[in-house]
């Protein structure tokens, strides 16, 4: 009896100090959440196999998405799909991906790459689901094509929904103001053709306080050349330069160490723009690189809202018109991809306002108008 409690008690002993030492495996080399549950699977578990077989398939869908996008998904537990966006991302936006789901314990993996290579498409991993969270958010340094890849967990049955949009890394930098303000925009023609607009122009009353859109420190300041009486403040030791211009006065002095939102200065028209009415002409440089487009740093977020997160969807639909166009993305402006005829079946994966994110018999995901469809039984 003694020397059964004595295994019984060896064995526990030894899986407490297999745990503990997870845990302290895992502080060390922060696993994702995705690497977390495969644990709990056989290297030959078929179902997971097939499971992670899909993820990859899926960097090959050609699927496109515009910004904001919110789709709603029904989850069956007799499928093992995942869902694949190709987006175009700008650099200084904010990526942000919120999942809700009517079951809180169902887990998503999402994982978002860089698309790169022109001959041979690879795929660089720029964030992926960290453990015990649904949502992610990534700055974006460079403008390219992005994958978004989300994928539940095996097995699971729920309704959802996928919000996908993108904020402003930096505050905006006129107090009280939104980018509705904005009314000449990077790359507008200025001096006949001579030179192209390096900046945003906010237009708004004179006087209205700029304000720090990051924290940092102001370089300089000084009353000169085109942009007349100007700011010029550094994101950080090594960030990017924000150039404030045509201030009717300055409040700040150089070497001062700003905070988000406090005042540099006050909209006016100095320099060049002594004929147009007041506003502030901002601009982002960022080293060798010079001068970049500073909209998607201070463009403010558009968040998708519905009256409705979580929606019924039917898995099994077929087209009831004579044909129908199946597109890449949500709108008829995207490619089409072909077409269905009568009676072809679809899988509906997700719907997108009057859209269907759908997957064809043959195993193409597309999108297709709803009004073409008819649910089945």
């Amino acid at each position: 009896m003694n020397k059964q409690i004595f295994i019984t008690l060896s064995v526990c002993l030894v899986i407490v100090s297999c745990k503990q030492l997870t845990k302290a495996t895992d502080f060390i080399t922060q696993p994702t959440a995705k690497e977390i549950y495969a644990r709990d699977f056989e290297d030959t578990d078929v179902v997971f196999n097939t499971w992670t077989k899909n993820f990859e398939v899926s960097k090959n869908d050609s699927l496109k998405i515009n910004l904001p996008y919110l789709e709603q998904v029904q989850l069956h537990s007799t499928n093992l799909q995942s869902y694949s966006y190709n987006i175009n991302l700008s650099e200084g936006e904010l990526f942000n991906l919120q999942i809700e789901s009517d079951v809180d314990s169902i887990q998503f993996f999402s994982e978002l790459f860089k698309i790169e290579g022109d001959s041979i498409t690879s795929f660089k991993s720029l964030i992926k689901s960290k453990p015990n969270e649904t949502n992610m958010s990534v700055p974006i340094k460079e403008s390219a094509t992005y994958k978004l890849i989300i994928q539940p967990e095996i097995y699971a049955s729920t309704k959802a929904s996928l919000k996908i949009f993108t904020s402003p890394t930096y505050y905006f930098p006129v107090a009280g103001k939104t980018s509705k303000a904005i009314q000449s925009f990077w790359g507008a023609s200025r001096d006949g053709g001579k030179r192209s607009h390096k900046g945003v122009d906010i237009f708004v009353e004179r006087g209205t306080p700029v304000i720090a859109a990051v924290d940092g420190y102001v370089s300089s300041t000084g009353n000169k050349g085109l942009g007349g009486k100007q700011v010029w403040l550094r994101d950080g030791l090594f960030g990017a330069s924000l150039y404030y211009a045509h201030l009717d006065s300055i409040a700040t002095q150089s070497g001062k160490k700003v905070k988000i939102g406090d005042t540099l200065g006050f909209v006016g028209n100095t320099g060049n723009a002594k004929y147009t009415p007041p506003h502030l002409h901002f601009g982002i440089y960022k080293g060798y690189n010079g001068a970049v487009n500073p909209l998607p740093f201070i463009k403010n977020a558009e968040i998708p809202e519905t009256d409705n997160l979580f929606v019924a969807i039917t898995p099994k639909a077929i087209i009831k018109n004579s044909v129908a166009n199946i597109r890449i993305g949500p709108s008829s402006k995207f490619d089409k991809i072909t077409q269905l005829k009568r009676n072809d079946t679809i899988t509906v994966l997700g719907k997108q306002d009057d859209w269907l994110h759908i997957k064809t018999g043959d195993g193409q995901k597309a999108f297709v108008f709803k009004t073409l469809t008819q649910s089945l039984p």
